[in-house]
C-alpha cells in the first residue's frame, strides 16, 4: 500500500465512518478499485483508520465524554452501556458470517437498504425527546438498529439515527446519542481486532508500512472531525435524503459492473 492510497483510505473512512453512506461498504468498493485484494486481511491498517475516526470523536464531543467519565453512574452512561449490547452480542457471535458480506451482489441490496432507511429517516416528525427523556427501551433499540448495520453497506449512522427519530428524540439527540454510540463501538471492535492480531488468529498485514499506517491514520481524524460537524447540520435540516440518491447510485454502479463491465473483479 503507497502512502497515497492510505490517505485516499483513510479520508473515505473518516467520510463514511460518520456520513450515513457506510466506511465498511465504501473500502471494500476502494479496495476493488484499487486491486488491494493482496491486503484483504490488512487489519492493522483496519484498526488504524478506526482510531483515527475514534479521536475524531473525541474532539467533537469531549464535553459529553468527559462528563460521563466524571459522573460514571449517570443516566447517560447507563443508556450506553444498555445500547452497546446488542451490537457486541451479535458482533461477538456472528463476526465470521458478516464477514462474508463482502461481494458486489451484496454491496448494492445493502447501498439500496441504506438508501431507504435514510428516505425513511428524513420522513419521521422530529420527536421533542432531549437525552435526559431517554428511555433504557429506546437506547435498546437504537443499540438493535446498530447491529443491524454490522454488515458492509449499511450505514450505522443512517440506521442508528433513524431508530433515534423513530423513537420520538430530537434530531440533535438521536445525531449526538448515535456518534457516542459509534465511540463505544469502534474502540471495542478496534480493541477485538488488536487482541487477534496479537494472539496470530488474524493476519497482522505487515504489508502495510508504518509511513502508510500513520498517513491512514491523520487522514481519517481530520475528515472525520469535518464529517460529523457537517452530518450535525444535516439531521437538524432534515436532509438526509440526499445521501440516498448517491449510495443508490452507487449500488448501480456496482450491478452494472456485475452484469456487463465486470471492471472490478468481484
Amino acid at each position: 500500500m503507497t502512502i497515497f492510497q492510505a490517505i485516499i483510505l483513510g479520508i473515505i473512512q473518516g467520510i463514511a465512518e460518520f456520513l450515513p453512506i457506510s466506511s465498511s461498504g465504501h473500502l471494500i468498493l476502494f479496495q476493488a478499485v484499487f486491486d488491494m485484494s493482496h491486503l484483504e486481511n490488512a487489519f492493522t491498517f483496519d484498526i488504524v483508520v478506526h482510531a483515527g475516526t475514534l479521536v475524531a470523536i473525541m474532539a467533537v464531543f469531549w464535553q459529553d465524554i468527559w462528563n460521563i467519565l466524571k459522573n460514571p453512574f449517570s443516566k447517560m452512561t447507563g443508556l450506553l452501556i444498555v445500547g452497546s449490547v446488542p451490537v457486541a452480542v451479535v458482533g461477538f457471535f456472528f463476526r465470521g458470517v458478516i464477514e462474508n458480506f463482502r461481494g458486489g451482489l451484496w454491496l448494492a441490496i445493502a447501498f439500496t437498504i441504506t438508501g431507504c432507511l435514510l428516505i425513511f429517516a428524513d420522513k419521521f416528525t422530529a420527536g421533542k425527546k432531549e437525552a435526559r427523556d431517554m428511555t433504557y427501551i429506546d437506547a435498546i433499540i437504537v443499540g438493535c438498529m446498530q447491529a443491524l448495520a454490522l454488515p458492509p453497506g449499511i450505514s450505522r449512522s443512517g440506521t442508528t439515527i433513524a431508530g433515534g427519530l423513530a423513537r420520538g428524540l430530537s434530531r440533535e439527540t438521536a445525531a449526538r446519542f448515535s456518534f457516542l454510540l459509534a465511540a463505544i463501538s469502534i474502540a471495542g471492535v478496534s480493541g477485538l481486532e488488536t487482541i487477534l492480531v496479537f494472539t496470530g488468529e488474524t493476519p497482522n498485514g505487515y504489508t502495510v508500512g508504518m509511513g502508510a499506517m500513520i498517513a491512514g491514520f491523520i487522514a481519517s481524524a481530520i475528515v472525520g472531525y469535518a464529517a460529523i460537524k457537517l452530518l450535525l447540520k444535516i439531521v437538524k435540516a432534515a436532509k438526509l435524503r440526499y445521501f440516498s440518491y448517491y449510495v443508490w447510485a452507487l449500488a448501480a454502479f456496482i450491478l452494472l459492473d456485475l452484469l456487463i463491465f465486470n471492471l472490478l473483479g468481484w
